[in-house]
């Protein structure tokens, strides 16, 4: 059975299971969950379609085969493409070995069809509870994926990102920005550098290998891609996206 983006009134701190899982499929109507947080970690899994969460200081963008992980306690806020299919799995605090910060993580198709099964398994029996123990034995072996967006409050981080986020064929220089915010290239390099971890060339970068990864998953193909980025070629963005992804957009295309 599938639930709503908001699980139809589930509240998954109501109840103590180790670890719960829903079907969620996302219509147009419901495509956001505003800004919250639970007791329980949260692992998001996309099984058709992404999902981008927001946290702190971090954009993470999760496409088909991807999860990611919300620690518990950690404010979030969540965006699903329209017809999305996810699998949201609740874990209690301490039931088994997790990262402690949000992350994307590349799902196993072993553990995919784990979470998958525990999800049409609602009642709880020793079968339940069997599926709980080999997912439990297998999460913490899955892989950290480089998904991450970097971002902060400062508000000329925040007024690129929107920008950037809006108008992704517009691959404005650092010295454009320098002079739309009305600082010398010098100090918004440091600027940057300061509030992301990443220079202004790997930060942008970062940006549209997340969008990339949103319009591969809407159905552009790769020059489709490379163009809605501002990319002059092809070739061009398949570097990019090969250096950021180890592999190419066609060959992520195939393992959808």
């Amino acid at each position: 059975m599938e639930q709503s983006l908001n699980l139809d009134g589930y509240h998954p701190d109501d109840h103590d299971d180790a670890a719960v899982s829903f079907h969620v499929r996302v219509t147009a109507h419901e495509q956001e969950i505003p800004l919250h947080h639970h007791r329980k970690g949260q692992l998001i899994l996309a099984l058709h379609g992404g999902i981008t969460c927001e946290v702190a200081e971090a954009v993470w963008m999760v496409p088909p085969q991807y999860a990611v992980w919300i620690p518990g306690a950690m404010p979030h806020h969540n965006r699903a493409t329209a017809n999305a299919r996810l699998c949201f799995l609740f874990i209690e605090p301490g039931a088994v070995a997790m990262p402690e910060q949000c992350c994307t993580l590349k799902v196993t198709p072993f553990v995919r069809e784990l979470i998958v099964k525990l999800a049409a398994c609602r009642e709880r029996s020793d079968r339940r509870d069997r599926l709980v123990q080999v997912l439990f034995d297998e999460l913490p072996d899955l892989h950290v994926e480089p998904l991450r967006l970097p971002v902060s409050a400062h508000p000329k981080i925040r007024t690129m990102v929107d920008f950037m986020a809006a108008h992704p064929q517009q691959n404005r220089t650092l010295s454009q920005w320098a002079t739309q915010l009305a600082m010398s290239e010098r100090n918004l390099s440091r600027l940057i550098v300061r509030e992301t971890g990443l220079n202004y060339r790997r930060w942008r970068q970062q940006l549209q290998l997340i969008q990339a990864l949103q319009m591969l998953v809407d159905g552009m193909n790769v020059q489709q891609v490379a163009q809605g980025l501002g990319y002059d070629s092809t070739t061009a963005f398949i570097t990019m996206f090969k250096k950021g992804l180890g592999q190419t957009p066609g060959r992520y295309l195939e393992s959808l």
